[in-house]
Order: structure tokens, then sequence, then C-alpha cells
């Protein structure tokens, strides 16, 4: 109960955190009169809705299984997770429409920077105590959503980063292109953020296999378990804060049921120590081929 607790402290943080930067962010972009800083105000606001979205589904994945979701509301983590990817990727088209404005259309105005700076480096201290507190609960509690959100503010400290850099760049020089070429690069790392958070929440709600790294883990702990004979049909996925684990396992046929289920608790056990939060079914049969031989 006390996870739950914290993981909607963290996701209502973030929309608190979202909030205050996107007012500032448009304050200073019309008091200094820099498309770059008004771009990064609605760069911002697709992190409000994202931190909104994971709010919800935070919520609502923690609710218990129910007559209309015998297996849970995990999946409502991973669809948070996928809308915010696939935002993080619009973001990062919308700067590059801006930067693109801004080097080949229409880069000589006047503007005054320094309000700019201001906020900008308010922002990039903020979302960095804030997504490393998201991160934190993401990782502790399994969170595919908070770990979204958390990658998202990331992208926002590196745009705001690239915005205040180009800022300080301006000041000196008075060369207004450099914060246009600058946010190219930000849009770029943002871009790559928004595919790889997508691919991860898209193949859990395909129901795809856990990373390869975790199935050898999991052949490995069946392995060295003793009275395991063998082992087929290993199944994994991903749901919500929960990875399901499904695996036939191989006895010798003169086993009783009392060992059997002994070690299947033995392998359940290591799988949860080993892996945190799993949903293990294991399925015992017997050694058929020693069957016939004795036949």
């Amino acid at each position: 109960m006390e996870l739950n607790l914290q993981k909607k402290f963290a996701a209502g943080l973030s929309i608190c955190s979202n909030a205050l930067i996107i007012v500032l962010k448009l304050v200073a972009g019309y008091l200094s009169g820099s498309i770059s800083i008004i771009s990064e105000a609605i760069h911002s606001l697709s992190d409000m809705l994202a931190s909104v979205i994971t709010f919800f589904s935070v919520v609502r994945s923690s609710e218990p299984a129910d007559k209309n979701h015998p297996f849970g509301h995990g999946r409502y983590e991973d669809m948070s997770g996928f809308i915010e990817g696939l935002l993080i990727i619009f973001a990062s088209i919308y700067i590059f429409i801006e930067a693109g404005k801004k080097i080949f259309v229409s880069h000589n105005f006047e503007f005054e920077p320094l309000i700019g700076i201001y906020v900008m480096l308010f922002a990039v201290v903020a979302n960095f105590f804030v997504s490393s507190y998201l991160l934190k609960i993401a990782k502790k509690s399994n969170s595919i959503s908070l770990l979204a959100d958390a990658e998202h503010l990331k992208t926002d400290i590196y745009s705001s980063f690239g915005v205040l850099v180009g800022l300080m760049l301006i000041k000196v020089t008075g060369l207004i292109i450099l914060d246009a070429i600058i946010a190219v690069f930000v849009a770029l790392l943002i871009l790559k953020t928004g595919f790889s958070i997508t691919k991860t929440a898209l193949n859990n709600l395909l129901d795809g296999s856990l990373p390869e790294s975790e199935v050898k883990l999991i052949e490995k702990i069946v392995k060295e378990t003793i009275g395991v004979i063998d082992y087929k049909n290993i199944k994994s996925r991903r749901v919500g804060a929960y990875k399901d684990i499904e695996i036939t396992l191989i006895f010798p046929s003169d086993m009783t049921i009392l060992q059997c289920h002994d070690i299947c608790d033995e392998i359940e056990a290591k799988l949860e120590r080993e892996l945190g939060n799993t949903i293990v079914v294991l399925h015992a049969e017997p050694d058929c081929q020693k069957c016939l031989i004795k036949n």
C-alpha cells in the first residue's frame, strides 16, 4: 500500500512541476520574444499531458483484479508508456519544424535572452530533481508509466539545457541562429528516447517476451534447481509492473506430488528474488521417456 502511495505522489509531483515550468516558459517567451522558449513551453505542455496520463494510469493499474479484469489492470501502465513515447516523438518533430523555420525562414529578429536564461536554468534544475525521484520510484515499483514519465522529463532537461546554452551564446555573440542549430541536436536525442519508450511499451502490449538476459536468467535458475530433469515451453511477458512467467518442468516419474510442489515453490521464490514482482505458473510433467522404458 505504501508503494502505491509513493507512485501516486510521484505522478502528482510531476504534474505540479510541469504546470509551473510551462507558465514560466510562456511568460519568458512572451517577454523576451524568443521562439525557442515558446517551443520549449509547447514541449513542456506535452510533458504535462504525459504526466496527467501517468497519474491516472498509476491510479487505475493499482486497483485489484475484478470480474471484468481477472488478470488485473497492469495494461493501463503499458498503454500510458506507449502514449508518452508517441508524445515525445511528436515533441521532437515540433522542435525540428520550429528550428527549421528559424534557420531557413526568419532568424533576423531582436529579443532579450536574459530572462530566458534564468527560466531555462530553473527548468533544468527542477526537472533534474523531479525526474530523479520518479526514476527512483519507477525502479522500486517496476512501473513502466513512471519510468516513461521520468524519461520524458529527462528529454525536457536536454532540450531546456540546449536552449539555455543557445541563449547564453546569443547573449555573448549575438548570433541568434545558434539556438536553432542546438535545438536540432537536442531534438535528435528526444526522438531516440521516444522510439525507445514506444518500442518497449508496444512490446509489452503485444505480449512480447522479456529481454533475452532475463529469459537466460530464468533458464539458469531452472537448470540449477535440484530435482528438475528438464524444462520446456518457457513463456514470459511483462504486464504493467509484473513479469508473467510460465514454464513446463519435467520431473522423475517416480517423484511424489509433494516433492514436485516443494521444488516448484523453490523455483518461484528464486524467480521472485532475482526478477522481482513475478507471477509464475509452473506445470509439472513426468519424464515420459523413462516411463516408456519401464513399460
